[in-house]
């Protein structure tokens, strides 16, 4: 069977659809929310790294309850922080640079985090792939955050072909129209969790197998 030519603009418009019935992920549900601020929505990957949403969004909204602002986050031990985080995978390391990140916001940047790539790259453990998607979400700010499932997507779909999320996040920033920069991750993280899952893809049932190659897929639903 021939495939269409990758249309983009369809596609988003299918994956708007096709997600909808499922939750959003964890970071975009938090600003929905109000928890929209750069720091809160840093705050909010840190736990999210290594750790489900279904895990990492009740706890940040456990913590935000508590502090959500770097004043109130300073104003906690190190000690309350992994006690209010405790469900998230290496809470006692996240805790303590939640801590350091808020302590450094106060005494850099009186107490207000700027919407720059490079000062949010600067703190110790926070990648592009966060920084990306905090900026994003909380400043608007043009830029592609790649995770698993937007790197698997998009290969799968052979829209970009590529071997690592880093070179994902260069392809497509050379390709994606960036109106799509922010929202690609929103669409393809509920996406790959629920239909274009990582072993055995919902093929079958998917509204984009006409246009997409199925790039490294051997067996699928």
């Amino acid at each position: 069977m021939s495939k269409q030519s990758f249309d983009i603009d369809l596609a988003i418009s299918k994956l708007r659809e096709a997600v909808h019935p499922f939750p959003k992920a964890a970071m975009f549900a938090l600003a929905e929310e109000g928890h929209r601020s750069l720091f809160e929505q840093l705050i909010a990957c840190i736990l999210s790294i290594r750790t489900r949403d279904e895990t990492s969004l009740p706890v940040a909204k456990k913590l935000f309850q508590r502090a959500n602002t770097p004043e109130t986050m300073r104003q906690l031990s190190v000690a309350e922080i992994e006690q209010l985080i405790q469900a998230s995978t290496f809470a006692d390391a996240k805790a303590k640079q939640i801590w350091e990140i808020s302590d450094r916001i106060l005494h850099e940047f009186a107490g207000e985090l700027p919407c720059d790539l490079e000062t949010l790259t600067s703190f110790k453990g926070v990648g592009p792939k966060c920084a990306n998607l905090s900026l994003g979400i909380a400043c608007d700010y043009p830029c592609i955050s790649v995770d698993v499932h937007v790197h698997r997507v998009t290969n799968r779909w052979g829209y970009v072909q590529t071997r690592t999320p880093e070179k994902t996040m260069a392809a497509l920033e050379a390709k994606l129209p960036k109106e799509y920069w922010i929202e690609i991750n929103a669409l393809l993280v509920p996406f790959g969790k629920h239909i274009c899952t990582g072993e055995m893809p919902h093929c079958s049932t998917c509204p984009l197998l006409e246009m997409c190659q199925q790039v490294g897929v051997s067996e699928h639903r």
